[in-house]
């Protein structure tokens, strides 16, 4: 098998460096795809640290891919050499569960695998786009539609894009709804830009004022300040849905009172430890709803990224070389981004 260059933690300790991988020959429904951008989401530090507890080491983190395809399988006829592609959090899944017949595998009753840090059930390890190169059956990449010169704010869309997306879609954001976005992070810009193109009215929440006009930049039409009583008391009871993109624990139970009657409220942030628990009071008085949602499918992300080139939506991102990595983590940690940071992988070598 080929041998590649990559970056790797060797346990939870140490600081990401140079590791060298190998990556399978392609088979005959494999696209083998040169990476020239990956994002790094929170999520690669969580597993990079084994803050989730499931790590498997060495462990070479990245899941927001774009690259050109240098090869293809014999029976692969989705993409052919010289193709933008993209790969997202998954490169495989059982393909035969009710989830996965139904384009929804990553809910997949067996349990999807992971673009790295292996099957989520258990498995063999697969390491991410901290590399060189990919190699993935066709069934999990994606057709790229924006123009080259966006590839660095289009790889965030592998991960930032379709966790938004996927739930503004499924409790339909669009004319006529009022959309709470919480936190202007990696993913809550991707919201606050989608809900918008959704055709939404936006209101942002963030604890920081100093992200007011960056907000309404990004398409909301009101930004609330959270930390704010009275800011958020002139919310109360105004919003249809609330997408909550808060990777930290924090008080659900200010924001559940923002929503309507029958309004829901999806959590996409993972942290490290529990939410507390919401009031129940706060859920049942208004038959409100609490909800998560876990990135998307392979025919939705395909769906958001055409969407994305149709609206020229791209993430606002920070471009880092590979060895940037490990202060690049330091600083998503104290909120130092705006709103992506974005490896350039012809650095790596």
């Amino acid at each position: 098998m080929p041998t590649i260059q990559a970056y790797a933690a060797q346990d939870a300790q140490s600081p990401l460096g140079p590791f060298t991988i190998e990556r399978r020959e392609p088979g005959p429904e494999d696209v083998q795809i040169r990476i020239l951008w990956c994002g790094v989401c929170h999520s690669d530090l969580h597993t990079a640290r084994n803050e989730w507890k499931n790590t498997l080491y060495p462990s070479v983190p990245g899941h927001e891919i774009v690259g050109r395809v240098t090869a293809v399988g014999s029976a692969v006829t989705k993409f052919k050499v010289g193709d933008l592609a993209g790969v997202g959090c998954m490169v495989d899944s059982c393909g035969h569960c009710p989830s996965c017949a139904e384009g929804e595998e990553q809910y997949c009753d067996n349990g999807f695998t992971g673009t790295y840090n292996g099957p989520v059930f258990g498995g063999e390890n697969t390491f991410g786009g901290y590399s060189q190169s990919i190699v993935v059956k066709q069934s999990f990449v994606l057709r790229i539609c924006h123009p080259e010169s966006q590839l660095a704010g289009v790889a965030p869309l592998l991960c930032a894009g379709i966790t938004t997306w996927s739930p503004l879609r499924q409790w339909e954001a669009g004319p006529g709804k009022k959309v709470g976005i919480v936190g202007l992070g990696g993913l809550g810009h991707m919201g606050v830009k989608l809900a918008h193109a959704l055709g939404a009215h936006v209101v942002l929440f963030t604890t920081s004022p100093e992200k007011i006009e960056d907000g309404k930049r990004l398409g909301a039409d009101e930004v609330v300040v959270s930390r704010d009583p009275a800011q958020m008391a002139r919310q109360a009871g105004r919003l249809d849905f609330i997408l909550n993109t808060v990777a930290a624990p924090h008080d659900l139970d200010a924001f559940l009172a923002l929503l309507k009657r029958d309004g829901t409220m999806t959590l996409v942030g993972a942290p490290a430890e529990r939410h507390p628990s919401p009031d129940v009071f706060a859920l049942i008085f208004k038959r409100r709803r609490l909800g998560g949602s876990l990135i998307g499918g392979i025919r939705e992300t395909q769906q958001m990224l055409d969407f994305c080139a149709q609206h020229g939506i791209v993430s606002d991102t920070e471009t880092i070389r590979m060895d940037e990595i490990n202060t690049a983590y330091e600083r998503m940690l104290k909120s130092d981004v705006r709103y992506r940071f974005v490896v350039d992988m012809a650095t790596l070598a």
